[in-house]
């Protein structure tokens, strides 16, 4: 029992150092951000347009960039993550099951920057032979790279729960002569459905945070994009780019702002996330 309290502590501790840290980075970003404030620079930063030549210094586009990009590889991922679970543990014999996990397991261990660079020269050409538009650095061409970049962590998450649930309801279900597809369908997801929604969660802080895939891929072009072909910028990219070339400006101010917008995008993500959680809840 003497353990068992001391353990309960250590998490208990665990937990508010890790909210402590998360408190101050937020306290940390506000204040630097607050020079905007008394310059009057806030409202030169949240605009749509990005000349900083010409004195303007908006972030707005490289917030859409990110949510585009982020949400499209969570989009194209999900599902992907979805069918190798399932199959993992339900469909594949034992000598397939290991060699798929093994799989994914060294795909998480795999540099961000050699995603990026084998994409450069694989990925790139392959985009501007097929479409024969633009330079292949564009919006759909990181989405795929940041799909196969995330697609492990969901996968390993997601599968995590799978074999819980599949532990203790397989038997049930083929005593009442369930097939696999339907058993899949009808049992195993929606019982999982909670665990599927924990590793989008992480799936999703992965790809908004991630800064070399949109560094490297995306063509760093701080517009909105009219179509998957076009160039964007990510508020990650623009962060590197803007770190290495100024230090005192509006034009360097816009980085804690886009720190700070990148951290409110996963506060409110997060939020809305455990909200359906919980809507999604027995």
């Amino acid at each position: 029992m003497a353990s068992e309290k001391w353990i309960r502590r250590l998490l208990c501790a665990a937990a508010m150092v890790s909210t402590a840290a998360a408190f101050c980075i937020l306290l940390v970003l506000i204040h630097l951000v607050l020079p905007l404030f008394t310059s009057g620079g806030l409202g030169t930063v949240l605009s749509w347009q990005w000349l900083p030549f010409q004195g303007q210094f908006g972030i707005l586009p490289m917030v859409v960039g990110s949510l585009l990009l982020s949400l499209g590889a969570l989009v194209a991922a999900t599902p992907l993550a979805v069918g190798v679970s399932c199959f993992v543990q339900v469909l594949a014999p034992d000598k397939v099951r290991g060699a798929c996990l093994a799989v994914v397991h060294y795909m998480t261990s795999i540099p961000t920057v050699i995603y990026g660079f084998v994409s450069v020269f694989l990925l790139v050409p392959l985009m501007r032979q097929w479409f024969d538009r633009g330079t292949g650095f564009s919006l759909l061409t990181a989405m795929i790279a940041l799909t196969l970049l995330i697609l492990p962590t969901i996968v390993l998450v997601f599968h995590a729960t799978l074999r819980e649930v599949d532990r203790t309801a397989r038997a049930t279900c083929a005593a009442l002569g369930f097939s696999r597809p339907s058993y899949i369908r009808r049992v195993l997801l929606p019982l999982s459905r909670r665990g599927l929604l924990a590793a989008v969660i992480l799936g999703f802080g992965r790809a908004v945070g991630d800064t070399l895939i949109s560094l490297m891929l995306a063509g760093n072009a701080p517009m909105i994009p009219s179509s998957a072909l076009d160039s964007i910028r990510t508020l990650t990219a623009h962060i590197a780019l803007v770190v290495a070339t100024d230090s005192q400006s509006t034009f360097y101010h816009s980085v804690f702002a886009s720190g700070l917008i990148l951290f409110l995008i996963m506060i409110l993500i997060n939020l809305a996330l455990r909200r359906l959680g919980s809507s999604l809840a027995p």
